[in-house]
């Protein structure tokens, strides 16, 4: 299990670098980068734990545990969205376009995950 999260943390810092990057060329401003950033720091996080719960709960049903992931990032997007963005005091656009962008990607690895 171990084994499958490195890979998967490397895999993902690796797609979100490059979907980082691509998402900066359309933001342009520092305050457009910054919440470029900030939302990267926050879909990896959310992602890595979302497959940590996966590979645990996938023998139990995968089906649960795939929604439960699906949740897992419904949540955070919510909580970014109403407390995060105005905490932080980030532009909306960028930040939400960011973390929604990120959390699809990375969720196509899922059902990778699932079958090894």
């Amino acid at each position: 299990m171990t084994t499958s999260l490195m890979a998967i943390a490397l895999g993902a810092i690796t797609i979100f670098g490059i979907a980082a990057l691509l998402l900066e060329t359309v933001f342009t401003s520092a305050a457009d980068h910054r919440a470029v950033l900030i939302s990267a720091e926050i879909a990896y996080a959310v992602q890595l734990v979302g497959f940590a719960l996966l590979t645990r709960l996938r023998r139990w049903n995968v089906v649960a545990a795939w929604g439960l992931t699906a949740l897992l990032r419904l949540g955070a997007l919510a909580a970014y969205a109403l407390i995060g963005l105005k905490a932080w005091g980030l532009p909306p656009v960028p930040a939400l376009c960011t973390l929604v962008t990120l959390f699809f990607v990375t969720t196509l690895a899922e059902p990778w995950l699932i079958r090894s």
